[in-house]
Formats: structure tokens, sequence, C-alpha cells
């Protein structure tokens, strides 16, 4: 291939050998760098100077606003200050301006030992490899925010349109609208008596059922003391009566019963200026202590009593009474106690729980669910083994009020279970709660109200990914112009430098190559 088709073919250089390319045919030296911190400190002082004394020529002013201004700007503001005042030259061929002494001045600096061409050099690796993607990976961070804060919005929307949809349902199930949770309660724990009787009247339709379970069990069992179901026979023949009229077997002469109170108040008024009524023992010392007296001496010694009523304490007689003989401890016999360790009080007034009706004490009314229960499970049976067993051929001989076909029997486990459902529903027993302790509607409100303050919480962090969001999007507009204008800037800087190669090698074509073209 001859020397003139050689020097016909274009020139390619890498982006990122461009500075290695210049230094090794000595188009530029490797000092150049410093002599770039020297130039930049007086195109600085130079920009400022030209500020103020060229303020009306927009064309300069634009170009000095520039961030950073390389050779081939400083040109350009060099030949635009000749068009103008600024640029006049003296009788000597001088520029008379110091401004424009400046310019000149960087200027040779810069074509010194080609220390524009490695400035250009430079700020092309640099744009490419990282002002570029520095600003696209920006970008597409604030892509990936808005797709994550659009996907945290739905889902903080739906979790509070659900906790509202909970907290909708929890009112519906109490039986109240939400507006005024512990007022709405009050009223309804105040009708709490009247409907607690209802069950006592439904459970009427439950006296075929009690028989049929007593006739079964006296024949299956042989055994006609056996008592099923107690509180329920109760209640059937007398009805929801109070507590001390089952206890104790007789109608209360006077029923002194404490209403249901519930404080309406707020919580924070309530409890403010420490008025819960604790006892403040830092405030009692030793002098304002109780004073009990003298010391009393509980020892009584070794207390006997002997035949013929003589009471003696350590062996010194303190009382004799002949017609006191030794205790017969044998004829002493068991006094009969109320259920459960309760004390019964047969005086004929009814107080505290035995004031309470039957359904309405809590204790009582767990007993009458145990009955229904109980008698729940015995007609159960009875429906499998009828359903198991056309035949049923152990009852042949059972008396005939004990043939009960499946249907019948079936109609009275429909309505155990009816009176079940509803006295153990989520509202009564809610209900029923607040009635044993009028402070469980301040947890049952505070539990209704921690589904709305959560609702609240979930609308307001939607409201902050919203705003993130937003604030991502904004970014993205203001770095979309400053990628574009980088893209612009990098190949209009890589035009130049191929010119200024071209320039050197008597106009052969240069081309920068990699991966400045696909910015």
């Amino acid at each position: 291939m001859t020397q003139k088709s050689l020097e016909s073919l274009p020139i390619d250089i890498h982006y990122n050998k461009l500075l290695d390319w210049l230094v090794n045919r000595r188009h530029c030296t490797q000092q150049c760098q410093a002599i770039l911190t020297v130039i930049r400190d007086k195109v600085s002082k130079a920009k400022e100077s030209s500020l103020a004394e060229e303020s009306n020529n927009q064309q300069i002013q634009e170009l000095l606003a520039l961030p950073q201004l390389n050779y081939f700007h400083v040109k350009q503001v060099f030949e635009s200050l000749k068009s103008t005042d600024t640029g006049k030259k003296n009788y000597i061929g001088q520029y008379a301006s110091q401004s424009m002494k400046n310019w000149a001045d960087i200027i040779k600096l810069y074509e010194k030992d080609g220390t524009y061409l490695a400035e250009a050099a430079l700020l092309i690796t640099r744009n490419v490899n990282y002002e570029v993607p520095a600003v696209k990976k920006q970008i597409s961070k604030c892509q990936q925010t808005q797709k994550e804060c659009a996907r945290k919005e739905k889902e903080y929307a739906a979790n509070s349109a659900d906790l509202r949809k909970q907290y909708a349902a929890s009112c519906k199930q109490l039986g109240i609208e939400g507006e005024k949770i512990k007022t709405e309660l009050a009223s309804l724990v105040k009708d709490l008596p009247s409907e607690l009787s209802k069950f006592a009247e439904s459970a009427k339709s439950l006296n075929d059922a009690v028989q049929y379970y007593d006739k079964f069990t006296k024949f299956v069992t042989n055994n006609n003391d056996a008592i099923n179901v107690p509180l329920l026979k109760h209640i059937l023949s007398k009805g929801n009566t109070t507590t001390y009229e089952w206890r104790i077997g007789k109608a209360p002469k006077q029923i002194d019963q404490q209403d249901i109170s519930i404080d309406l108040a707020d919580e924070q008024d309530a409890g403010a200026n420490g008025a819960d009524g604790a006892i403040d023992w830092s405030a009692v010392d030793e002098d304002s202590a109780i004073d009990f007296g003298d010391a009393v001496n509980f020892d009584l010694g070794d207390i006997t009593v002997e035949s013929g009523g003589v009471l003696a304490v350590d062996g010194e007689v303190v009382l004799e009474n002949p017609d006191i003989d030794a205790i017969d401890w044998g004829a002493v016999e068991d006094l009969p106690s109320a259920a459960a360790g309760q004390q019964t009080d047969d005086s004929g007034t009814a107080t505290g729980k035995n004031a309470l009706s039957i359904i309405d004490n809590p204790e009582t009314r767990n007993n009458f669910i145990d009955d229904l229960l109980e008698l729940k499970a015995f007609l159960t049976q009875r429906v499998n083994e009828l359903s198991h067993d056309a035949s049923d051929s152990h009852m042949l001989s059972a008396p005939s009020d004990i043939h009960l076909g499946q249907n019948e029997v079936t109609n009275m486990l429909t309505k155990v279970k009816d009176i079940l459902d509803k006295l153990t529903s989520v509202q009564m027993q809610h209900l029923m709660l607040i009635r044993d302790s009028p402070r469980y509607v301040d947890r049952l409100r505070d539990s209704l109200r921690q589904k709305l303050l959560l609702a609240d919480k979930m609308l307001q962090s939607e409201k902050e990914m919203a705003g993130t969001r937003i604030e991502a999007v904004n970014e993205e507009k203001d770095l979309e112009p400053q990628l574009e204008l980088l893209r612009k800037q990098t190949k209009v800087l890589k035009k130049q430098l191929e010119d200024e190669i071209s320039k050197k090698y008597t106009d052969r074509k240069v081309n920068i190559i990699g991966e400045i073209n696909t910015i």
C-alpha cells in the first residue's frame, strides 16, 4: 500500500485512550494537567472582570455563565470580545483592555504544548465514563422510586379501606354506629337486663327437650334421682329470677341492685390531676404513722378444756363451770355451704351479685350456658343415633313417650342452638363483659379506635408516598435537560477535537470511537 493510500485512511482513536494517544505522538505532555490547574485559576478571574465589563452583551454573558469553560469556549469569548469596544487596540497594536490581555494569555497557555488537546480528551473521558452514567443512574433511580411509591400508595389505600371496613363490621357486630362508641355502648348496656330476660322466655320452648332428656336418662340409667340441667329447669319453672332466689330457694324481700355505671367523660379529663384514687404513700412519713396503741400479745398459751367445765391456760384454771362438759366434736354436723364456697345471706335482702338475675350474673349465666350445651350434646347424639340406626333396637323396650322421630329431635336441637347462638354472639359477649366490668368499655373503645388510627396512619403514609413520588417526578424532569446538555456538549467537544487532530495530519479524517457514540 502506497504512502498516499495510507494517508487517505481515517484515524480511529478510542475515547478512553485519547490522552495516551496524544502524549505518545507528542501532541501534548504529561505535565498538561498541572498547567490546566493554573489556566483554570486565570479563567475564573478573567470571567469576573468580563462579566462586569460586558454586562449588556447577551452572547458573552451566556458563554461566561457556563459552569466550566474549555479552550473552545475561551476562543469564542475572545472572538466575541474582539468585535466590541473591549477588543480595540492601541497605536502600537496591543490590546488596550486588560480583559483582552487576560484572555489572550489564557489562549497562549492552552496552545503551549497542546494543553487544550489534553483538556478536551480529559473532558470527553470524564463525561462518557462518569458524568453521563451518573445522571442516567439518577434518572433510573427516580423512575424506580416512582414505581415503588405508586405501588405503596395502592397498598396503603387498600389497607386503609380494609381497616375502615373492619371497623364498620366490628361496630355492626356490637350493634352501634361507631360515632360515639362509649355513649352508644352505654345505651345498649342499659337495655341488657331486659334483653337477657328474653332468653328466659325463649327457654320455655325447650321444655319438651328437657323432659325428653329426663325421661331418656331415667330409662337408660334406671335412676329416678338423676338431676339434669338444674338451672335450666329453674328458669323454665320460675323464669329469670334473682341469683338470691336460685341459691336460697325463696324470693328476696328486698333487692339492693347497683346500676351499671359507665364514665362517659374523656379519659384524659378523668385522669387529670391524679384523680385516680391511688394513695400517695410518699406523703406518709414516720411521724404521721398510725398509732395502734400498745403491742398486743396474741400468744394465749396452751388452752385445754377438762371435764367438769374447767377451762385451763398453761395449767392454770381460768374458768370453772360444772354445767359445761367436754365438747363432743362428733355431734357437730357439717354445715351446708353455698356452691363454690360462696356465702349466702338468708336475711331476705339480695345484694351484690345475688341481686342480679340468673342470666345477668356471670357465674350463673355460665351455668345456664353449660346446661344448654349439655342438652345440645344429648340431642346431637340422639340425632346421630336415629340417623344411623333406623330401628334403634336398644330402645324397643323404652316407654312410648321416648320413641321420638329424628325430625322431632332435630327441631328440639335447632331451638337449643338458636338460643345458644344468640346468647354467645359477639355483641352479647361484649355487652356482658361491659356489664361485668364497666371499665371494659374503655378497652373496647380503644380497640375500635385503634383501627381508625391505623387507617388514618395508612392514609398519611399514602400522602407521604405521593409526595415522594412527585419529588421523584420533578427531579427526573430536572435531570433530563442536564443529561441532554451533557450529551450535546460531549458530541460538540468530540467534533472539535477530531477537527484539531485532523489539522495536524493534513486534514485526514479522524474518528473518536467507543461508547461516546452511544451516550
